[in-house]
Protein backbone atom coordinates (compact mmCIF):
# COMPACT_ATOMS: atom_id res chain seq x y z
CA UNK A 1 0.00 0.00 0.00
CA UNK A 2 0.99 3.64 -0.32
CA UNK A 3 3.27 4.86 2.46
CA UNK A 4 3.23 8.58 3.34
CA UNK A 5 5.50 10.09 5.98
CA UNK A 6 7.49 13.16 6.95
CA UNK A 7 11.28 12.84 6.86
CA UNK A 8 13.67 14.97 8.91
CA UNK A 9 16.06 17.11 6.85
CA UNK A 10 18.95 14.85 7.85
CA UNK A 11 17.26 11.83 6.23
CA UNK A 12 16.48 13.83 3.06
CA UNK A 13 20.22 14.59 2.82
CA UNK A 14 21.26 10.98 3.60
CA UNK A 15 19.00 9.60 0.86
CA UNK A 16 20.20 12.26 -1.62
CA UNK A 17 16.58 13.18 -2.35
CA UNK A 18 17.33 16.78 -3.38
CA UNK A 19 19.57 15.39 -6.15
CA UNK A 20 16.81 13.23 -7.66
CA UNK A 21 15.08 14.36 -10.88
CA UNK A 22 12.05 16.65 -10.61
CA UNK A 23 8.65 15.87 -12.15
CA UNK A 24 6.03 18.58 -12.68
CA UNK A 25 2.39 18.24 -13.69
CA UNK A 26 -0.52 20.66 -14.02
CA UNK A 27 -3.98 20.19 -12.53
CA UNK A 28 -5.33 17.02 -14.10
CA UNK A 29 -6.81 13.59 -13.48
CA UNK A 30 -5.42 10.35 -14.93
CA UNK A 31 -5.01 6.62 -14.33
CA UNK A 32 -1.58 5.16 -13.63
CA UNK A 33 -0.14 1.70 -12.94
CA UNK A 34 3.25 1.44 -11.24
CA UNK A 35 5.54 -1.06 -12.96
CA UNK A 36 8.22 -0.55 -10.29
CA UNK A 37 8.37 0.96 -6.82
CA UNK A 38 8.65 4.76 -6.75
CA UNK A 39 9.97 6.90 -3.92
CA UNK A 40 9.14 10.60 -4.14
CA UNK A 41 9.26 13.79 -2.12
CA UNK A 42 6.62 16.43 -2.82
CA UNK A 43 7.85 20.02 -3.07
CA UNK A 44 4.59 21.63 -4.24
CA UNK A 45 1.02 20.73 -5.03
CA UNK A 46 -1.94 18.86 -3.71
CA UNK A 47 -2.92 15.40 -4.94
CA UNK A 48 -5.49 12.77 -4.03
CA UNK A 49 -4.46 9.26 -5.04
CA UNK A 50 -7.49 7.00 -5.44
CA UNK A 51 -6.96 3.24 -5.00
CA UNK A 52 -9.13 0.18 -4.36
CA UNK A 53 -8.05 0.46 -0.69
CA UNK A 54 -9.14 4.11 -0.37
CA UNK A 55 -7.91 7.62 -1.11
CA UNK A 56 -4.65 9.20 0.04
CA UNK A 57 -4.00 12.96 0.26
CA UNK A 58 -0.49 14.15 -0.53
CA UNK A 59 0.86 17.62 0.22
CA UNK A 60 4.22 19.43 0.16
CA UNK A 61 6.75 17.88 2.51
CA UNK A 62 5.34 14.37 2.16
CA UNK A 63 7.72 11.49 1.36
CA UNK A 64 5.70 8.84 -0.49
CA UNK A 65 6.40 5.24 -1.50
CA UNK A 66 4.21 3.90 -4.32
CA UNK A 67 4.47 0.09 -4.48
CA UNK A 68 5.16 -1.91 -7.60
CA UNK A 69 1.90 -3.02 -9.23
CA UNK A 70 -0.26 -0.26 -7.71
CA UNK A 71 -3.19 0.77 -9.93
CA UNK A 72 -4.54 4.20 -9.06
CA UNK A 73 -6.02 7.47 -10.23
CA UNK A 74 -4.07 10.68 -9.72
CA UNK A 75 -6.35 13.66 -9.01
CA UNK A 76 -4.01 16.67 -9.07
CA UNK A 77 -5.79 19.59 -7.42
CA UNK A 78 -2.83 22.01 -7.29
CA UNK A 79 0.13 21.79 -9.70
CA UNK A 80 2.75 19.27 -8.56
CA UNK A 81 6.55 19.44 -8.30
CA UNK A 82 8.24 16.39 -6.79
CA UNK A 83 11.59 14.67 -6.62
CA UNK A 84 11.29 11.03 -7.68
CA UNK A 85 13.34 7.85 -7.85
CA UNK A 86 12.26 4.46 -9.21
CA UNK A 87 13.68 1.61 -7.14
Amino acid sequence: MIEIKQLPEQELVQKGIRNWPVWEKEISRFSYTYEEEEWCYFLEGEVVIETDAGSFEIRPGDFVVFPNGLKCIWDIRKPVRKHYNFR
